[in-house]
């Protein structure tokens, strides 16, 4: 009897394991997959840090901010790092390099490009020449980045220290900034929209915050320093004109004479 009662126990056991797996595979399927985190959203830029707790370089039309400037850039220290942000009116990529000179060659380039998957991506860059020449080595860290109304905008740290390195510069140290943009070609930069790109009046401190404005070509007034360089210049040809007429003048009145 028991022999036949542990038959009869085994002859229900699938009965009972196929009502379980039935059970448990109608419930697993009855609920989705569990999906990934959404992405948390790109932080707008805040301008109104700028020359507070960060420095800025807004390129454009004057009242402009992060999202209307022609091109914008911030900085600020944090920690060990420097936290940069760049946003430009392009569709392609935005730039920012540090030069001990306002010429382009020999400059530490990060680039912030928008790619054919409509990803934006950080690059290091250094400049040959006219060239812009991809550096493997990136310092760039914690970045992100977003394309939205025809802009790209991004942020990323890089450290302040770093060794020596030609194609990488010591940001502790004061290096102008040149500031430039421009279109893409399936994820790689072509030439900037202007044929002479804004680059920072005097050498950048990272430890020094301003809140720089520099006019597009559209909205120099004659208030501004390029505009006063130009009418200076104007009225010095002048002047020397003029003195060179009255010298000729002189001149023929001596030889009448």
């Amino acid at each position: 009897m028991v022999k036949s009662r542990e038959v009869n126990q085994d002859s229900r056991m699938p009965k009972v394991m196929s009502a379980f797996t039935i059970m448990i595979y109608s419930d697993y399927t009855g609920y989705p997959f569990p999906t990934a985190p959404p992405v948390d959203p790109f932080a707008k830029i805040r301008v109104d840090d700028c020359g507070k707790t960060k420095g800025c370089f807004r390129y454009g039309k004057p009242g402009c901010n992060a999202e209307t400037c022609d091109y914008f850039l911030s900085y600020r220290r944090i920690g060990a790092d420097v936290e940069f942000e760049l946003s430009a009116d392009t569709d392609g990529w935005v730039a920012v390099g540090f030069s001990s000179d306002k010429k382009m060659g020999g400059d530490d380039v990060m680039a912030c490009v928008h790619d054919d998957n409509g990803r934006v991506r950080i690059h290091h860059f250094y400049n040959v020449g006219q060239w812009a020449k991809e550096i493997q080595r990136n310092p760039a860290r914690d970045e992100e980045g977003v394309f939205e109304n025809n802009r790209v905008t991004c942020r990323f740290k890089r450290p302040v220290y770093v060794p020596r390195e030609e194609t990488i510069v010591d940001l502790h140290l004061s290096w102008y900034y040149l500031f430039a943009w421009g279109p893409a070609i399936q994820g790689s930069i072509t030439r900037h929209d202007i044929d002479s790109p804004p680059v920072s009046e005097r050498v950048v401190s990272i430890y020094k915050y301003e809140d720089i404005f520099m006019p597009s070509a559209a909205y120099q007034t004659f208030s501004s320093p390029f505009c006063l360089l130009l009418i200076s210049s104007g009225f010095r040809m002048a002047w020397l004109d003029l003195s060179t007429r009255n010298m000729f003048r002189q001149d023929k009145i001596h030889q009448l004479v």
